[in-house]
């Protein structure tokens, strides 16, 4: 197996601290958010960036500044999508970590935190540490959430192991989603009364503490607590947790880069083979692939042998692509590709796999460095002498065909009845066959099919017969296929 060095899962830097906080939930809330960050973060003596909070638009009451209630799936799926997309965006600007002060969204956090490599804090963890810290362990919690909360159990997810809870009676519950969702909002005079009617019926119901399950609350905490109602105040507990965070994160699972469309057919060829190499019981067993298929990437074979357009900036065009979603490595299904790799490498964060060396090292293994090995592959590839090198790095001798015999193996890839073409029998067979009875009469007892579309016509064997003689025929897209499993295993362990 050849050293290829993923990047580290695991802790971030986080000084200074960066962070989004997700606005337009309640647009009052991000506001008040943002002052405690600020003021917790300057009493700390803490650096702090602080994204502008982002306008999400989440079908928003007629004054245009009320939160939304999760009264249907509709609306479920249209707060999930917009908060999606809000992370994306604190993720592309460089977010540390992102802040959600809405707890109704908290419900499918972890949904959003499975797409998202950037951290999104917890806030019922936070309201737990608070909790933990200040109620004995078994109390009764009495709990001011939104129905949609409720019915989801978020609090019993959070709370349950350790504390019993009690929710408002359904009178007090309804008159608190009419306020809190009104017009008025939560500094309305009827949604005040309402909400200490709520926490008056949960200590009559014998909660020995309140908990905050809108952050809206946080507003009106001082007021209520001048009652002889002690809420806490659900951001300023928040942001103590910001301020704690210590940039641990679970890591992601892994992501492989494919850059696809070099060519169209082998991209699909090669993704089958990570498929069917991945030892897998159900669908989310295997490997997250992220593709940029882009077939209008400049022709390898036409730039290393004609001067042609340069494929090089397109190829790493790609590859910026894949590693900013998130790829721990690369796969490049294009052999001749490879002639550019040492030139990109060094301007990535994420290593190519490289499927020349791979191959050589499996030869290796497998049939050992006595056997002479003959390369089926692009005339750019062998005019470029990326197989030859990797061969040599491996102490294994390297045999090409002949001008004659490489022309038959360019029009069984490029010609009009060729693989690129979407042929796999008849003239392009035949040309192949030519071309592999000629290396073993050159004395190669392994054939490497090095191009990517020569599997689709010839299929990896050990014991291939062609006049008389044995050969063993390397496929190195299914190479890199095990090695791209054999790290993703390893990555995820």
């Amino acid at each position: 197996m050849k050293g290829v060095t993923l990047p580290a899962p695991g802790k971030r830097t986080m000084s200074p601290k960066k962070l989004g906080v997700v606005n337009g939930l309640g647009r009052q809330v991000a506001p008040d958010l943002y002052c405690k960050l600020k003021r917790g973060f300057a009493d700390a003596g803490a650096a702090l960036q602080i994204l502008p909070e982002s306008q999400v638009l989440l079908d928003p009451t007629p004054n245009g500044d009320q939160p939304m209630a999760l009264s249907d799936d509709g609306r479920v799926k249209t707060r999930k999508l917009d908060v999606f997309a809000a992370c994306r965006s604190f993720a592309a600007k460089g977010a540390d970590a992102i802040l959600l002060p809405c707890f109704s969204s908290h419900v499918f956090r972890e949904e959003l935190q499975a797409e998202l490599d950037v951290p999104l804090l917890d806030l019922m963890d936070a309201l737990h540490r608070h909790v933990a810290s200040t109620v004995k362990r078994g109390s009764l919690l009495g709990v001011l959430t939104s129905t949609f909360a409720a019915t989801a159990q978020l609090f019993e997810r959070t709370f349950g192991a350790d504390y019993a809870l009690v929710y408002p009676s359904a009178a007090c519950q309804q008159a608190l989603m009419q306020t809190l969702y009104g017009a008025g909002g939560v500094g309305d005079g009827a949604a005040l009364r309402a909400i200490d009617a709520a926490c008056r019926d949960l200590r009559r119901q014998g909660a020995a503490a309140l908990l905050p399950g809108f952050a809206e609350l946080a507003l009106v905490a001082p007021a209520l607590q001048r009652d002889g109602i002690d809420l806490p105040d659900i951001n300023a507990i928040y942001a103590d947790y910001a301020l704690r965070f210590d940039g641990h994160r679970k890591p992601v699972p892994f992501r492989l880069g494919v850059v696809g469309g070099v060519g169209p057919a082998a991209t699909i060829d090669f993704m089958g083979k990570v498929i069917s190499n991945t030892h897998a019981v159900r669908d989310q067993d295997h490997i997250r692939m992220v593709v940029d298929h882009n077939p209008q990437i400049p022709d390898r074979t036409a730039n290393l042998l004609h001067h042609d357009a340069d494929p090089t900036v397109a190829l790493f065009a790609s590859c910026k692509r894949l590693e900013a979603d998130g790829a721990q490595a690369i796969a490049i299904p294009c052999n001749t590709a490879h002639a550019y790799v040492e030139h990109m490498q060094p301007h990535l964060q994420v290593p190519i796999v490289n499927m020349l060396d791979e191959t050589m090292y499996h030869v290796r293994e497998h049939y050992g460095v006595t056997k002479t090995v003959g390369l089926l592959a692009t005339a750019g590839t062998v005019a470029s002498r990326v197989y030859h090198a990797a061969a040599e790095r491996e102490s294994i001798r390297l045999i090409a065909p002949t001008p004659e015999f490489q022309d038959k193996v360019t029009s069984a890839i490029y010609g009009r009845h060729g693989i690129k073409a979407g042929f796999t029998r008849g003239r392009c067979r035949e040309e192949l066959l030519s071309a592999v009875a000629h290396l073993a009469e050159l004395g190669a007892e392994v054939l490497i099919l090095g191009c990517t579309e020569l599997p689709l016509v010839l299929p990896p064997t050990d014991r291939f017969e062609i006049k008389g003689r044995l050969v063993a025929l390397v496929d190195p897209t299914t190479v890199l296929a095990q090695r791209c499993v054999q790290l993703a295993d390893s990555y995820n362990q």
